[in-house]
């Protein structure tokens, strides 16, 4: 069906490094206005020859991302008829596990996805060293953020494609105004608003951004576990006091989309990734910016999708080729307009109200870090997510906890 997209008003968010001073400080790429015109576009490799292996995950998602990747392999395939591309689906979870596993064996010659593991499979020699390929010039169209969070020591290490973040949907028909504040999301739920949102070991990336709102931080310079001496016990406060209001916070991801399309739910958090499939079912569709809390606002993890190459294919030369192709400004114009991406290339637009928004909120994130101590944080903040929110743990020991076994995981690695 056809939606109508209505937005929150959302007050101009500022990029405040609160949330993991380990990281490399970015600078914020530069909304292009809507009626900018397009640049234009970069020279495409053309006669690519051979044969590669890709793996992409975009399976996860609402759908968009796989009809936009089928389109731009057809326009591909049809300027390069010596070109042969064998597309794998692999789940996004065991992407990177099963990738460190068999990548010395030369397969696949590329993947796209997110920047997750980008440091660790730097750091592992698994990615390759992208600088020769590109010119000064080819680089200066992608954003400073797409940029940073591509590269490790200043290495790029990944194509970039596009940018995300979470952000907050609501259906426009229930809520008039969207709460801009976690007061207000607080006071929304305690008047009946049926508010949603990815809880338990699994969800904490989508809950991350509350940190910054509260003065959160994970790690100082050092790498070392910050968040039991800033905000972070006061961020998971707030979802206690957000649960007792009223709001449903779901183990399992799928259960919290269903319940928002079948009009269960009015307010919940959740990518761009996701879109297709809400702008498909909820008719009166709005997405602002996770509300603001009284330390500032919110500063959910931005990511960086993008190329990454196989040092151990026998075709690195094809596959950069080929991946460049794929970021070029027309592919990225597909994506954007079919799947919702924000492009790494600003000069790339769309007039989506949608996209517009998870653009705001890609600006107003805090860039995922890529130092190694961060592999310390998942399963113990996950798991101390998962025991305050359903065994009701106290936020400030469950807090202490993860943050001395992140230590510790990090000082035995």
């Amino acid at each position: 069906m056809k939606s109508t997209f209505k937005l929150g008003s959302v007050a101009a968010l500022v990029l405040v490094l609160v949330a993991c001073t380990g990281a490399q400080p970015t600078a914020s790429p530069t909304a292009a206005p809507t009626d900018a015109p397009t640049a234009a576009p970069t020279e495409a490799p053309m006669g690519l020859e051979g044969s590669l292996t890709m793996w992409q995950t975009y399976g996860s998602g609402a759908g968009t991302e796989g009809a936009a990747l089928i389109e731009a392999l057809d326009l591909v395939r049809a300027e390069n008829p010596g070109l042969t591309v064998d597309v794998v689906e692999v789940g996004f979870g065991d992407l990177f596990n099963t990738y460190q596993l068999q990548a010395s064996s030369g397969d696949p010659d590329l993947f796209v996805a997110p920047n997750d593991s980008l440091g660790d499979l730097a750091r592992a020699g698994l990615s390759q060293d992208l600088t020769s390929y590109f010119t000064a010039d080819e680089l200066a169209r992608f954003s400073d953020l797409a940029i940073d969070g591509s590269s490790l020591d200043g290495v790029l290490y990944q194509v970039p494609e596009s940018l995300k973040a979470v952000a907050m949907y609501y259906n426009a028909d229930t809520v008039a105004t969207p709460p801009t504040t976690t007061a207000d999301l607080v006071a929304a739920a305690e008047g009946g608003t049926r508010v949603g949102l990815f809880g338990g070991q699994n969800g904490l990336y989508h809950n991350f951004g509350w940190w910054g709102a509260f003065g959160g931080q994970l790690m100082n310079d050092e790498g070392a576990c910050t968040a039991d001496e800033t905000g972070v016990a006061d961020a998971y406060q707030f979802l206690v006091d957000l649960q007792e209001a009223g709001a449903t916070f779901y183990t399992d991801y799928a259960d919290m989309a269903a319940a928002f399309n079948a009009g269960d739910l009015d307010i919940i958090v959740d990518g761009p990734w996701a879109a297709g499939g809400y702008v498909a079912e909820v008719e009166a569709l709005g997405v602002a910016a996770m509300p603001a809390g009284p330390a500032g606002p919110a500063l959910p993890f931005t990511g960086v999708d993008g190329w990454t190459i196989n040092p151990s294919s026998d075709n690195v030369d094809l596959a950069v080729a080929f991946a460049k192709r794929m970021v070029a400004p027309d592919i990225m114009q597909i994506f954007a307009d079919t799947a919702y991406h924000i492009p790494a290339d600003p000069s790339v637009t769309s007039s989506d109200p949608v996209s517009d928004q998870f653009a705001t909120a890609v600006e107003s994130g805090f860039p995922r870090p890529q130092v190694p101590e961060l592999g310390g944080f998942w399963g113990n903040f996950g798991n101390a997510q998962a025991q305050i929110l359903e065994a009701g743990a106290d936020p400030t020991t469950a807090v202490q906890e993860a943050c001395d076994a992140m230590d510790a995981a990090n000082a035995g690695s």
